[in-house]
């Protein structure tokens, strides 16, 4: 992927259905549609959801689709043909992507939850999931990820945290200060209280390190797949709460679960310069909590 920095990027957000498919074609087909949208309305930059890829267990034969683990091993042989698609797409419509997630067999037989971000070169490359919910680690057996990465592509310089890492700031703010100026935000998460949570994470990032967010969910029902079988959340766009973005710092948002794109313009010259000439100086501030931390924590009695 090349080294860009574009002063402005057309974004889009996939608020993305878990579908059932009839074979694999058909699921090409979808993709194909999805990014054809996207690119026609002037998308450079496209964002798909945490574990969209689940979808394809559909294929699996029915005792294998009800089953966890036999879900994960099932999904291996057409993880290749998964990321050739997305990359093919990149390159056909000259976008950079970041594919729906998917558990990834590692040689030592461990899963892990992996998104593939490819440039309109067809380049790709991969981030995987930090910090694993209860879920992953106490039911289904996927495994944290080790080490973050930057990617410079056409659409900017993007890091990637893909759903609960979202919920830890440092992860960010590694993200920031090895260059990341746009912070991709993929999610699956199966109550609102999980997509608020995600969702109002994200918008502290937005605050704390001066960077803009985008965060694709998974939406509606797929009750064939214990792993995903409930879907709820809304796409959306968050930035700084500073000058020249919205006070609430919600650059755009679904309204409700329709599955769609949501589609923003971001000025990233605009947001860049906030951290010299904002209202506050989160990202320049933030090592005065360390020396808040060192002078420690009284206790006071006050009765």
């Amino acid at each position: 992927m090349s080294e860009k920095h574009p002063p402005t990027v057309t974004v889009a957000t996939a608020q993305y259905p878990i579908e059932a498919f009839a074979d694999f074609a058909d699921f090409q087909a979808k993709a194909a549609r999805w990014v054809h949208d996207a690119a026609r309305r002037g998308a450079e930059l496209l964002v798909f959801p945490e574990y969209g890829a689940m979808e394809l267990a559909s294929l699996l034969p029915e005792a294998e689709q009800g089953d966890l683990a036999a879900q994960l091993h099932g999904l291996q042989p057409w993880r290749d043909a998964f990321v050739e698609t997305w990359r093919g797409l990149a390159r056909e419509h000259g976008v950079t992507l970041l594919a729906p997630s998917l558990p990834w067999r590692l040689d030592d037989g461990r899963f892990v939850n992996r998104a593939w971000l490819c440039g309109p070169d067809g380049d790709p490359g991969h981030q995987d999931k930090q910090v694993m919910t209860r879920f992953e680690n106490d039911e289904w057996g996927v495994e944290a990820g080790h080490g973050l990465r930057v990617f410079d592509t056409p659409a900017g310089r993007l890091g990637v945290l893909i759903c609960y890492d979202s919920e830890f700031p440092l992860l960010a703010r590694a993200l920031v200060d090895a260059g990341a100026e746009l912070l991709l935000v993929p999610s699956c998460t199966d109550t609102e209280a999980g997509f608020q949570r995600v969702r109002l994470s994200a918008q502290a990032r937005a605050i704390e390190q001066q960077v803009a967010i985008v965060h694709s969910p998974t939406v509606g029902e797929a009750l064939w797949s214990p792993a995903v079988d409930i879907n709820i959340g809304r796409a959306g766009v968050y930035t700084p709460c500073d000058h020249g973005f919205p006070p609430d710092g919600v650059l755009t948002q679904a309204r409700d679960a329709t599955p769609g794109w949501q589609l923003a313009r971001l000025d990233l010259a605009a947001i860049r310069a906030l951290r010299d000439h904002g209202q506050v100086n989160n990202h320049a501030d933030w090592s005065h909590q360390n020396a808040c931390l060192a002078a420690g924590v009284a206790r006071v009695s006050c009765t």
